[in-house]
């Protein structure tokens, strides 16, 4: 089934449902992210979480030596500036891309700041399942308390977005710039 961004129902200069924002995450290797820089910064965030989380789960096993945990944590850091460029690009395509009025409620958030969200809760789901973000889940769930609860939030920060970007188009309300 082709995406909305592979058949041209969303432009690339168009803001991205939630849809199609979790189909980028979830589809790693579909070359059709490319075409809109949201996605493609969407879909990099996600790998993003999921080094920073492998990064971070090695500095804190057992019996870990010193240097390994400095080395984690420099990957973590390095990781985090990578984060911040990804959310940047993404901030830059909307000040470029987004009509915003005067007037407007300013949102408390960036588009960016927001997707990153939506990436760490991506993968913080996934994991709950005991599979990598970049794989699908089995169907059907079994879902213990964590896992109900990680993908519980997950799909309360996809309404989220789609209410912002729907308040956004509707120029009910404006996103920081940066």
């Amino acid at each position: 089934m082709p995406t909305e961004y592979a058949t041209g129902r969303i432009g690339a200069d168009e803001l991205p449902s939630p849809s199609a924002l979790l189909r980028a995450f979830r589809e790693p290797h579909d070359p059709n992210r490319h075409r809109h820089r949201v996605l493609d910064s969407g879909r990099e965030l996600v790998e993003c979480h999921e080094r920073r989380r492998d990064a971070l789960r090695a500095a804190h096993a057992p019996d870990v030596s010193s240097g390994c945990v400095a080395q984690c944590l420099q990957l973590v850091d390095d990781v985090d500036a990578y984060r911040t460029e990804l959310v940047g690009h993404i901030d830059n395509w909307v000040a470029d891309n987004v009509q915003h009025r005067t007037g407007a409620s300013l949102h408390t958030e960036t588009l960016g700041a927001v997707i990153d969200r939506m990436a760490a809760k991506w993968v913080a789901a996934h994991h709950a399942l005991g599979i990598s973000a970049s794989i699908e889940p089995p169907h059907p769930l079994q879902l213990d308390d964590d896992a109900q609860l990680q993908w519980s939030r997950l799909a309360e920060l996809a309404d989220g977005y789609k209410d912002l970007i729907t308040d956004v188009i509707e120029h009910r309300r404006r996103l920081p710039l940066w």
